[in-house]
């Protein structure tokens, strides 16, 4: 199978923490989108195919639990991991609000580059996987369709 682009959406309200998450992710076959508040991140999500967001926690206006929440009700985006990126206290209340609102991961500032590429390496895995076995599906559907109009050709 071709090699899949995949995107990830990094959003965050301070460019320099877009600019540490761009250094340390940046790859061949990565399209790294970034966005600077909650209301960006979720026009993006309507225009584009992303395979994970990095979420800041605290931006102004709409805070990431928002965008999350958001994300979860619409059925284009309620799969995509969100990993939440934050400096906010490491206290169980904010990280179990994290989880509730739709984090599949928890990471805090200051960033360990190691431990973000290897989480991120994950969830791009589970992601072409996924693309992968979508594939293969739509294949195995065209084949039986065709087989299908195959077999009733041959009855008349």
């Amino acid at each position: 199978m071709s090699e899949i682009e995949q995107s990830i959406l990094m959003v965050d309200d301070q460019p320099a923490n877009l600019v540490s998450l761009d250094a340390i992710l940046e790859q061949p076959g990565r399209r790294l989108i970034k966005a600077h508040s909650g209301p960006e991140a979720l026009k993006v999500l309507l225009k584009e195919e992303v395979s994970l967001v990095l979420l800041d926690v605290q931006m102004p206006g709409m805070d990431g639990f928002e965008v999350a929440e958001l994300m979860r009700q619409r059925k284009d985006t309620q799969t995509i991991p969100i990993i939440f990126v934050t400096a906010i206290s490491k206290e169980q209340k904010y990280v179990f609000q994290g989880y509730q609102a739709g984090a599949v991961d928890y990471l805090f500032k200051p960033l360990d580059p190691l431990i973000l590429q290897s989480k991120v390496n994950f969830f791009l895995q589970l992601d072409r996987q996924r693309r992968e076995l979508q594939a293969k599906l739509k294949e195995a559907q065209a084949y039986r369709a065709a087989y299908e109009a195959e077999k009733l050709r041959g009855k008349s």
